[in-house]
Protein backbone atom coordinates (compact mmCIF):
# COMPACT_ATOMS: atom_id res chain seq x y z
CA UNK A 1 0.00 0.00 0.00
CA UNK A 2 1.49 3.31 -1.07
CA UNK A 3 -1.30 5.54 0.27
CA UNK A 4 -0.54 4.88 3.95
CA UNK A 5 -1.02 2.31 6.67
CA UNK A 6 -4.56 1.17 7.28
CA UNK A 7 -6.57 -0.86 9.72
CA UNK A 8 -10.23 -1.39 10.40
CA UNK A 9 -11.40 0.85 13.21
CA UNK A 10 -13.62 -1.25 15.47
CA UNK A 11 -15.97 1.64 16.05
CA UNK A 12 -16.71 2.23 12.36
CA UNK A 13 -17.73 0.31 9.29
CA UNK A 14 -15.39 2.21 7.02
CA UNK A 15 -11.61 1.75 6.92
CA UNK A 16 -9.64 4.51 8.59
CA UNK A 17 -6.47 5.69 6.89
CA UNK A 18 -3.35 6.84 8.68
CA UNK A 19 -0.43 8.54 6.98
CA UNK A 20 2.93 6.82 6.50
CA UNK A 21 5.99 7.99 8.43
CA UNK A 22 6.80 11.61 7.72
CA UNK A 23 9.55 12.24 5.19
CA UNK A 24 12.05 13.20 7.89
CA UNK A 25 11.53 9.92 9.77
CA UNK A 26 13.60 7.05 8.44
CA UNK A 27 12.48 3.48 8.88
CA UNK A 28 14.71 0.45 9.55
CA UNK A 29 12.97 -2.94 9.44
CA UNK A 30 9.65 -1.34 10.33
CA UNK A 31 11.12 0.64 13.25
CA UNK A 32 11.05 4.44 13.08
CA UNK A 33 14.43 6.11 13.65
CA UNK A 34 13.88 9.15 15.84
CA UNK A 35 16.13 12.11 16.53
CA UNK A 36 15.84 15.28 18.58
CA UNK A 37 14.57 17.00 15.44
CA UNK A 38 11.63 14.68 14.67
CA UNK A 39 10.88 13.09 18.05
CA UNK A 40 8.12 15.38 19.30
CA UNK A 41 6.26 15.51 16.00
CA UNK A 42 6.32 11.72 15.66
CA UNK A 43 4.99 11.22 19.19
CA UNK A 44 2.29 13.83 18.56
CA UNK A 45 1.23 12.24 15.25
CA UNK A 46 0.83 8.70 16.61
CA UNK A 47 -1.49 7.60 19.40
CA UNK A 48 0.66 4.71 20.63
CA UNK A 49 4.47 4.65 20.37
CA UNK A 50 7.00 2.34 21.99
CA UNK A 51 10.48 3.91 21.99
CA UNK A 52 13.75 2.09 22.63
CA UNK A 53 16.66 4.23 23.78
CA UNK A 54 19.78 2.25 22.87
CA UNK A 55 23.56 2.38 22.53
CA UNK A 56 25.13 0.85 19.41
CA UNK A 57 27.80 -0.92 21.48
CA UNK A 58 25.37 -2.38 24.06
CA UNK A 59 25.17 -6.19 23.94
CA UNK A 60 21.63 -6.26 25.36
CA UNK A 61 20.52 -3.79 22.67
CA UNK A 62 22.06 -5.94 19.93
CA UNK A 63 20.22 -8.99 21.27
CA UNK A 64 16.95 -7.08 21.38
CA UNK A 65 17.23 -5.59 17.86
CA UNK A 66 15.92 -8.55 15.78
CA UNK A 67 13.06 -9.21 18.22
CA UNK A 68 12.12 -5.54 18.28
CA UNK A 69 12.07 -5.47 14.47
CA UNK A 70 10.02 -8.69 14.39
CA UNK A 71 7.48 -7.13 16.75
CA UNK A 72 7.28 -4.04 14.55
CA UNK A 73 6.66 -6.22 11.49
CA UNK A 74 4.00 -8.26 13.29
CA UNK A 75 2.09 -5.11 14.21
CA UNK A 76 2.53 -3.76 10.71
CA UNK A 77 1.13 -6.96 9.19
CA UNK A 78 -1.90 -6.64 11.47
CA UNK A 79 -2.45 -3.03 10.33
CA UNK A 80 -2.02 -1.91 13.92
CA UNK A 81 -1.82 1.74 14.83
CA UNK A 82 0.95 1.01 17.35
CA UNK A 83 4.34 2.33 16.24
CA UNK A 84 7.76 1.09 17.31
CA UNK A 85 10.65 3.54 17.29
CA UNK A 86 14.23 3.78 18.45
CA UNK A 87 16.64 6.49 19.53
CA UNK A 88 20.43 6.27 19.58
CA UNK A 89 20.87 7.70 23.08
CA UNK A 90 24.63 8.13 22.61
CA UNK A 91 23.93 10.62 19.83
CA UNK A 92 20.63 12.14 20.96
CA UNK A 93 21.88 12.99 24.45
CA UNK A 94 19.22 15.66 25.05
CA UNK A 95 16.44 13.13 24.57
CA UNK A 96 18.26 10.61 26.76
CA UNK A 97 18.56 13.18 29.54
CA UNK A 98 14.96 14.33 29.18
CA UNK A 99 13.62 10.79 29.57
CA UNK A 100 16.03 9.78 32.36
CA UNK A 101 17.87 7.11 30.41
CA UNK A 102 20.21 5.49 32.94
CA UNK A 103 21.03 2.23 31.16
CA UNK A 104 20.58 0.44 27.87
CA UNK A 105 18.19 -0.43 26.52
CA UNK A 106 15.61 1.83 28.17
CA UNK A 107 12.13 1.38 26.66
CA UNK A 108 9.29 3.88 27.11
CA UNK A 109 5.65 3.70 26.06
CA UNK A 110 3.88 6.88 24.91
CA UNK A 111 0.08 7.11 24.79
CA UNK A 112 -1.54 10.12 23.10
CA UNK A 113 1.68 12.14 23.59
CA UNK A 114 1.24 11.98 27.36
CA UNK A 115 3.75 11.18 30.07
CA UNK A 116 5.52 7.95 29.09
CA UNK A 117 5.49 4.78 31.16
CA UNK A 118 8.21 2.17 31.42
CA UNK A 119 7.99 -0.99 29.34
CA UNK A 120 7.82 -3.94 31.74
CA UNK A 121 7.79 -7.26 29.95
CA UNK A 122 10.05 -9.72 28.13
CA UNK A 123 12.31 -9.03 25.19
CA UNK A 124 10.95 -11.52 22.71
CA UNK A 125 8.77 -10.25 19.86
CA UNK A 126 5.68 -12.01 21.23
CA UNK A 127 6.24 -10.47 24.68
CA UNK A 128 6.46 -6.99 23.15
CA UNK A 129 3.36 -7.44 20.99
CA UNK A 130 1.28 -8.94 23.82
CA UNK A 131 2.27 -6.17 26.21
CA UNK A 132 1.38 -3.47 23.72
CA UNK A 133 -1.97 -5.05 22.90
CA UNK A 134 -2.82 -5.15 26.60
CA UNK A 135 -1.92 -1.49 26.95
CA UNK A 136 -3.86 -0.35 23.89
CA UNK A 137 -6.89 -2.64 23.74
CA UNK A 138 -9.29 -4.54 25.96
CA UNK A 139 -7.59 -6.64 28.67
CA UNK A 140 -9.38 -9.75 27.35
CA UNK A 141 -10.25 -10.27 23.68
CA UNK A 142 -13.87 -11.25 23.13
CA UNK A 143 -14.16 -14.61 21.37
CA UNK A 144 -17.50 -14.81 19.57
CA UNK A 145 -17.06 -17.99 17.54
CA UNK A 146 -15.32 -21.36 17.79
CA UNK A 147 -12.99 -20.38 14.93
CA UNK A 148 -11.99 -17.18 16.74
CA UNK A 149 -11.28 -19.16 19.88
CA UNK A 150 -9.21 -21.75 18.01
CA UNK A 151 -7.18 -19.08 16.22
CA UNK A 152 -6.63 -17.25 19.50
CA UNK A 153 -5.48 -20.42 21.29
CA UNK A 154 -3.22 -21.57 18.47
CA UNK A 155 -1.33 -18.32 18.07
CA UNK A 156 0.64 -18.30 21.35
CA UNK A 157 2.40 -20.79 23.61
CA UNK A 158 0.11 -19.89 26.53
CA UNK A 159 -3.33 -18.28 26.55
CA UNK A 160 -6.03 -17.88 29.19
CA UNK A 161 -9.74 -17.97 28.35
CA UNK A 162 -12.55 -16.91 30.67
CA UNK A 163 -15.88 -18.66 30.15
CA UNK A 164 -18.67 -16.49 31.59
CA UNK A 165 -22.35 -16.48 30.63
CA UNK A 166 -22.61 -13.01 32.16
CA UNK A 167 -19.52 -10.93 31.43
CA UNK A 168 -20.54 -8.38 34.05
CA UNK A 169 -20.75 -10.94 36.84
CA UNK A 170 -18.51 -10.57 39.88
CA UNK A 171 -16.39 -13.50 38.72
CA UNK A 172 -15.99 -12.11 35.19
CA UNK A 173 -15.03 -8.68 36.53
CA UNK A 174 -12.33 -10.29 38.71
CA UNK A 175 -11.06 -12.20 35.66
CA UNK A 176 -10.84 -9.04 33.54
CA UNK A 177 -9.07 -7.20 36.33
CA UNK A 178 -6.36 -9.86 36.42
CA UNK A 179 -6.20 -9.81 32.61
CA UNK A 180 -5.38 -6.10 32.75
CA UNK A 181 -2.44 -6.68 35.09
CA UNK A 182 -0.83 -9.72 33.42
CA UNK A 183 0.96 -8.21 30.46
CA UNK A 184 2.85 -11.17 29.05
CA UNK A 185 -0.04 -13.58 28.36
CA UNK A 186 -3.05 -13.05 26.03
CA UNK A 187 -6.44 -13.30 27.73
CA UNK A 188 -9.71 -14.08 25.96
CA UNK A 189 -13.30 -14.10 27.19
CA UNK A 190 -16.46 -15.69 25.80
CA UNK A 191 -20.14 -16.15 26.55
CA UNK A 192 -20.89 -18.30 23.51
CA UNK A 193 -22.40 -21.76 24.11
CA UNK A 194 -20.56 -23.22 21.09
CA UNK A 195 -17.23 -22.14 22.51
CA UNK A 196 -18.13 -23.56 25.92
CA UNK A 197 -18.94 -26.87 24.22
CA UNK A 198 -15.77 -26.86 22.09
CA UNK A 199 -13.62 -26.68 25.24
CA UNK A 200 -15.78 -29.00 27.37
CA UNK A 201 -16.75 -26.26 29.79
CA UNK A 202 -20.21 -26.71 31.28
CA UNK A 203 -20.21 -23.79 33.71
CA UNK A 204 -18.45 -20.48 34.25
CA UNK A 205 -14.72 -20.97 34.59
CA UNK A 206 -11.17 -20.13 33.58
CA UNK A 207 -8.98 -22.33 31.37
CA UNK A 208 -5.26 -21.94 30.70
CA UNK A 209 -4.18 -23.55 27.42
CA UNK A 210 -0.51 -24.24 26.69
CA UNK A 211 1.60 -26.07 24.15
CA UNK A 212 3.63 -28.09 26.65
CA UNK A 213 3.29 -30.45 29.62
CA UNK A 214 -0.34 -31.36 30.28
CA UNK A 215 -1.63 -28.82 27.74
CA UNK A 216 -4.44 -27.46 29.88
CA UNK A 217 -5.18 -26.26 33.41
CA UNK A 218 -8.65 -25.49 34.80
CA UNK A 219 -8.99 -22.95 37.57
CA UNK A 220 -10.45 -24.18 40.82
CA UNK A 221 -10.93 -21.81 43.72
CA UNK A 222 -12.38 -18.50 44.76
CA UNK A 223 -12.64 -15.83 42.07
CA UNK A 224 -10.31 -13.39 43.78
CA UNK A 225 -7.53 -11.41 42.10
CA UNK A 226 -4.69 -13.08 43.98
CA UNK A 227 -6.02 -16.61 43.46
CA UNK A 228 -6.50 -16.14 39.72
CA UNK A 229 -3.09 -14.50 39.30
CA UNK A 230 -1.42 -17.28 41.27
CA UNK A 231 -3.15 -19.89 39.09
CA UNK A 232 -1.89 -18.23 35.91
CA UNK A 233 1.67 -17.72 37.16
CA UNK A 234 1.94 -21.25 38.53
CA UNK A 235 0.94 -22.81 35.20
CA UNK A 236 2.37 -20.49 32.54
CA UNK A 237 5.83 -22.05 32.54
CA UNK A 238 6.80 -25.66 31.85
CA UNK A 239 7.40 -27.88 34.88
CA UNK A 240 11.08 -27.64 33.99
CA UNK A 241 12.39 -24.52 32.25
CA UNK A 242 15.66 -24.26 30.36
CA UNK A 243 17.44 -21.06 31.33
CA UNK A 244 18.14 -18.93 28.26
CA UNK A 245 18.27 -15.22 27.54
CA UNK A 246 14.73 -15.62 26.18
CA UNK A 247 13.32 -17.34 29.28
CA UNK A 248 15.19 -15.20 31.84
CA UNK A 249 12.52 -12.49 32.02
CA UNK A 250 9.76 -15.01 32.74
CA UNK A 251 11.92 -16.80 35.31
CA UNK A 252 12.91 -13.68 37.22
CA UNK A 253 9.57 -11.92 36.74
CA UNK A 254 7.44 -14.82 37.98
CA UNK A 255 5.68 -15.13 41.30
CA UNK A 256 7.78 -18.11 42.40
CA UNK A 257 11.00 -16.86 43.98
CA UNK A 258 12.41 -20.24 45.02
CA UNK A 259 14.45 -21.74 42.19
CA UNK A 260 16.17 -25.11 42.01
CA UNK A 261 18.79 -25.29 39.30
CA UNK A 262 20.23 -28.31 37.55
CA UNK A 263 23.58 -27.64 35.90
CA UNK A 264 23.98 -30.25 33.19
CA UNK A 265 25.54 -30.66 29.78
CA UNK A 266 22.44 -30.77 27.62
CA UNK A 267 23.97 -33.05 25.02
CA UNK A 268 24.10 -36.40 26.80
CA UNK A 269 22.31 -35.26 29.92
CA UNK A 270 18.78 -36.23 28.90
CA UNK A 271 18.41 -38.94 31.56
CA UNK A 272 19.52 -36.56 34.31
CA UNK A 273 17.05 -33.93 33.12
CA UNK A 274 14.25 -36.51 33.19
CA UNK A 275 15.12 -37.52 36.77
CA UNK A 276 14.96 -33.82 37.64
CA UNK A 277 11.67 -33.34 35.77
CA UNK A 278 10.01 -36.26 37.55
CA UNK A 279 10.40 -34.45 40.89
CA UNK A 280 9.00 -31.11 39.70
CA UNK A 281 5.24 -31.78 39.82
CA UNK A 282 5.32 -32.20 43.61
CA UNK A 283 6.39 -28.59 44.08
CA UNK A 284 4.41 -26.72 41.44
CA UNK A 285 3.81 -23.13 42.50
CA UNK A 286 6.33 -23.43 45.36
CA UNK A 287 9.67 -24.05 43.67
CA UNK A 288 10.57 -23.38 40.05
CA UNK A 289 12.66 -26.13 38.42
CA UNK A 290 15.27 -24.82 35.98
CA UNK A 291 18.12 -26.44 34.11
CA UNK A 292 21.13 -24.77 32.53
CA UNK A 293 23.29 -26.11 29.74
CA UNK A 294 26.75 -26.09 31.31
CA UNK A 295 28.39 -26.50 27.92
CA UNK A 296 27.02 -23.10 26.86
CA UNK A 297 29.74 -20.52 27.47
CA UNK A 298 27.13 -17.86 28.22
CA UNK A 299 26.22 -19.78 31.39
CA UNK A 300 29.79 -19.86 32.67
CA UNK A 301 29.27 -16.83 34.90
CA UNK A 302 26.29 -18.50 36.55
CA UNK A 303 28.34 -21.59 37.42
CA UNK A 304 30.90 -19.24 38.93
CA UNK A 305 28.20 -17.48 40.95
CA UNK A 306 27.27 -20.80 42.56
CA UNK A 307 30.91 -21.77 43.12
CA UNK A 308 30.77 -24.59 40.59
CA UNK A 309 33.44 -25.79 38.19
CA UNK A 310 32.61 -27.46 34.89
CA UNK A 311 34.08 -30.76 36.09
CA UNK A 312 31.56 -30.79 38.98
CA UNK A 313 28.63 -30.90 36.54
CA UNK A 314 25.98 -32.31 36.73
CA UNK A 315 25.12 -30.57 39.99
CA UNK A 316 22.11 -29.09 41.74
CA UNK A 317 21.72 -25.87 43.72
CA UNK A 318 18.68 -24.10 45.17
CA UNK A 319 18.33 -20.35 45.61
CA UNK A 320 15.77 -18.24 47.44
CA UNK A 321 15.35 -14.84 45.82
CA UNK A 322 14.36 -12.46 48.57
CA UNK A 323 15.89 -9.42 50.24
CA UNK A 324 18.24 -11.79 52.03
CA UNK A 325 19.09 -14.05 49.12
CA UNK A 326 20.10 -17.54 50.23
CA UNK A 327 21.65 -20.51 48.43
CA UNK A 328 21.30 -24.17 49.37
CA UNK A 329 23.37 -27.22 48.46
CA UNK A 330 22.16 -30.85 48.53
CA UNK A 331 23.78 -33.12 51.16
CA UNK A 332 25.26 -35.29 48.41
CA UNK A 333 25.91 -35.18 44.67
CA UNK A 334 23.32 -37.83 43.71
CA UNK A 335 20.81 -36.60 41.15
CA UNK A 336 17.82 -38.90 41.27
CA UNK A 337 14.13 -38.15 41.47
CA UNK A 338 13.99 -39.32 45.09
CA UNK A 339 17.05 -37.32 46.19
CA UNK A 340 15.73 -34.15 44.51
CA UNK A 341 12.30 -34.59 46.12
CA UNK A 342 13.85 -35.07 49.56
CA UNK A 343 16.13 -32.03 49.15
CA UNK A 344 13.36 -29.69 48.00
CA UNK A 345 10.93 -30.99 50.63
CA UNK A 346 13.46 -30.24 53.36
CA UNK A 347 13.78 -26.72 51.95
CA UNK A 348 10.00 -26.21 51.87
CA UNK A 349 9.77 -27.51 55.46
CA UNK A 350 12.44 -25.07 56.61
CA UNK A 351 14.93 -27.75 57.59
CA UNK A 352 17.89 -26.52 55.54
CA UNK A 353 20.59 -24.03 56.43
CA UNK A 354 21.94 -21.75 53.68
CA UNK A 355 25.15 -22.87 52.01
CA UNK A 356 27.91 -20.26 52.18
CA UNK A 357 30.74 -20.66 49.71
CA UNK A 358 34.35 -20.28 50.77
CA UNK A 359 37.71 -20.82 49.17
CA UNK A 360 40.53 -22.32 51.21
CA UNK A 361 42.65 -19.82 53.14
CA UNK A 362 45.70 -19.03 50.98
CA UNK A 363 49.01 -19.83 52.69
CA UNK A 364 50.22 -16.29 51.90
CA UNK A 365 46.92 -14.47 52.62
CA UNK A 366 48.66 -11.87 54.81
CA UNK A 367 52.01 -11.70 52.98
CA UNK A 368 51.19 -8.51 51.05
CA UNK A 369 49.95 -5.09 52.18
CA UNK A 370 46.42 -5.96 50.95
CA UNK A 371 45.27 -9.01 52.90
CA UNK A 372 43.31 -11.74 51.13
CA UNK A 373 40.10 -12.77 52.86
CA UNK A 374 37.92 -15.81 52.20
CA UNK A 375 34.81 -17.08 53.93
CA UNK A 376 36.85 -19.18 56.35
CA UNK A 377 38.99 -16.35 57.77
CA UNK A 378 36.68 -13.37 57.31
CA UNK A 379 35.25 -13.10 60.83
CA UNK A 380 38.60 -13.55 62.50
CA UNK A 381 40.15 -10.68 60.53
CA UNK A 382 37.28 -8.25 59.88
CA UNK A 383 35.93 -8.30 63.44
CA UNK A 384 39.28 -8.24 65.24
CA UNK A 385 38.66 -5.91 68.19
CA UNK A 386 41.98 -4.08 67.94
CA UNK A 387 41.89 -3.43 64.18
CA UNK A 388 40.17 -1.01 61.80
CA UNK A 389 39.52 -3.18 58.74
CA UNK A 390 38.64 -1.78 55.31
CA UNK A 391 37.46 -4.46 52.84
CA UNK A 392 36.85 -4.42 49.11
CA UNK A 393 34.35 -7.06 47.96
CA UNK A 394 35.09 -7.60 44.29
CA UNK A 395 34.37 -9.80 41.27
CA UNK A 396 37.27 -10.92 39.05
CA UNK A 397 35.36 -10.00 35.89
CA UNK A 398 34.16 -6.56 37.10
CA UNK A 399 35.64 -3.69 35.07
CA UNK A 400 35.23 -1.17 37.91
CA UNK A 401 37.03 -3.54 40.28
CA UNK A 402 39.94 -3.80 37.85
CA UNK A 403 40.15 0.01 37.70
CA UNK A 404 40.16 0.19 41.49
CA UNK A 405 42.83 -2.52 41.99
CA UNK A 406 45.99 -0.32 41.65
CA UNK A 407 44.50 2.33 43.97
CA UNK A 408 43.59 -0.33 46.52
CA UNK A 409 47.15 -1.66 46.36
CA UNK A 410 48.44 1.90 46.99
CA UNK A 411 46.14 2.14 50.00
CA UNK A 412 47.51 -1.13 51.37
CA UNK A 413 51.05 0.13 50.88
CA UNK A 414 50.23 3.40 52.68
CA UNK A 415 48.93 1.65 55.80
CA UNK A 416 51.15 -1.48 55.80
CA UNK A 417 53.12 -0.26 58.82
CA UNK A 418 50.05 0.85 60.78
CA UNK A 419 49.30 -1.86 63.35
CA UNK A 420 45.74 -0.58 63.82
CA UNK A 421 44.63 -0.66 60.16
CA UNK A 422 44.07 -3.62 57.84
CA UNK A 423 43.39 -3.18 54.12
CA UNK A 424 41.82 -6.32 52.67
CA UNK A 425 39.94 -7.71 49.70
CA UNK A 426 37.63 -10.66 49.12
CA UNK A 427 36.42 -12.31 45.92
CA UNK A 428 32.67 -12.16 46.62
CA UNK A 429 31.87 -14.47 43.70
CA UNK A 430 33.69 -17.36 45.44
CA UNK A 431 33.14 -16.47 49.10
CA UNK A 432 29.98 -15.65 51.05
CA UNK A 433 29.47 -14.50 54.63
CA UNK A 434 26.39 -14.00 56.78
CA UNK A 435 27.39 -10.52 57.92
CA UNK A 436 27.58 -8.85 54.48
CA UNK A 437 25.27 -9.16 51.48
CA UNK A 438 27.01 -7.98 48.33
CA UNK A 439 24.61 -6.62 45.71
CA UNK A 440 27.04 -4.91 43.32
CA UNK A 441 30.76 -4.67 42.63
CA UNK A 442 32.92 -3.29 44.03
CA UNK A 443 31.34 -3.00 47.50
CA UNK A 444 33.50 -1.25 50.11
CA UNK A 445 32.87 -1.72 53.83
CA UNK A 446 34.67 -0.59 56.98
CA UNK A 447 34.77 -2.62 60.18
CA UNK A 448 35.93 -0.26 62.98
CA UNK A 449 37.91 -1.49 65.99
CA UNK A 450 36.05 -2.29 69.21
CA UNK A 451 32.70 -2.27 67.42
CA UNK A 452 30.25 -4.59 65.71
CA UNK A 453 29.29 -1.78 63.34
CA UNK A 454 29.68 -2.16 59.56
CA UNK A 455 30.07 1.14 57.68
CA UNK A 456 29.49 1.57 53.94
CA UNK A 457 31.96 3.71 52.02
CA UNK A 458 30.54 5.93 49.30
CA UNK A 459 33.14 8.65 48.88
CA UNK A 460 35.56 9.22 46.03
CA UNK A 461 37.44 6.13 44.92
CA UNK A 462 40.80 7.78 45.26
CA UNK A 463 43.77 7.25 47.58
CA UNK A 464 43.04 10.61 49.19
CA UNK A 465 39.34 9.79 49.68
CA UNK A 466 40.07 6.38 51.20
CA UNK A 467 42.76 7.85 53.48
CA UNK A 468 40.43 10.54 54.84
CA UNK A 469 37.77 7.91 55.45
CA UNK A 470 40.10 5.67 57.47
CA UNK A 471 41.69 8.52 59.43
CA UNK A 472 38.24 9.92 60.30
CA UNK A 473 37.24 6.59 61.79
CA UNK A 474 34.86 5.78 58.99
CA UNK A 475 33.02 9.12 58.90
CA UNK A 476 34.36 11.15 55.97
CA UNK A 477 32.82 9.38 52.94
CA UNK A 478 30.45 7.11 54.82
CA UNK A 479 26.85 6.43 53.90
CA UNK A 480 24.92 6.65 50.65
CA UNK A 481 23.40 9.93 49.52
CA UNK A 482 20.54 9.71 47.03
CA UNK A 483 22.44 11.76 44.47
CA UNK A 484 25.62 9.70 44.80
CA UNK A 485 23.67 6.44 44.70
CA UNK A 486 21.96 7.47 41.45
CA UNK A 487 25.28 8.44 39.87
CA UNK A 488 26.87 5.19 41.03
CA UNK A 489 24.00 3.12 39.63
CA UNK A 490 24.41 4.80 36.25
CA UNK A 491 28.19 4.28 36.27
CA UNK A 492 27.90 0.57 37.14
CA UNK A 493 24.87 -0.28 34.99
CA UNK A 494 26.62 -2.90 32.88
CA UNK A 495 28.18 -4.80 35.78
CA UNK A 496 24.95 -4.67 37.81
CA UNK A 497 22.90 -5.93 34.87
CA UNK A 498 25.19 -8.92 34.57
CA UNK A 499 25.11 -9.56 38.32
CA UNK A 500 21.30 -9.59 38.36
CA UNK A 501 21.22 -12.13 35.58
CA UNK A 502 23.75 -14.24 37.43
CA UNK A 503 21.70 -14.09 40.65
CA UNK A 504 19.28 -16.84 39.88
Amino acid sequence: MTDGRRWQNEAHDKPVYYPPFAEDVKEEEGVAVLTTKNFNSFIDDNEFVLVEFYAPWCGHCKALAPEYAKAAQTLKDENSKIRLAKVDATVESELAEKYSVRGYPTIKFFRSAGTPSDYQAGRQASDIVNWLKKKTGPPAVELKTVDEAKTFAEKEEVVVIGFFKDQESEQAVAFKKVASTVDDIPFGITSEADVFKQYNVDKDGIVLLKKFDEGRNDFEGDYEDDAITKFVRANQLPLVVEFTQESAQKIFGGEVKNHILLFVKKDGGEDTIEQFRAAASNFKGKVLFIYLDASNEENGRILEFFGLKEEEVPAVRLIQLSEEMSKYKPPNADITTSSIKAFVQDFVDGKLKPHLMSEEIPADWDAKPVKVLVGKNFKEVAFAKDKNVFVEFYAPWCGHCKQLAPIWDELGEKFKDNDNVVIAKMDATANEIEEVRVQSFPTLKFFPANSDQVIDYNGERTLEGFTKFIESGGKDGAGVSEEEEEEDEEEEEEDDDQLKKDEL
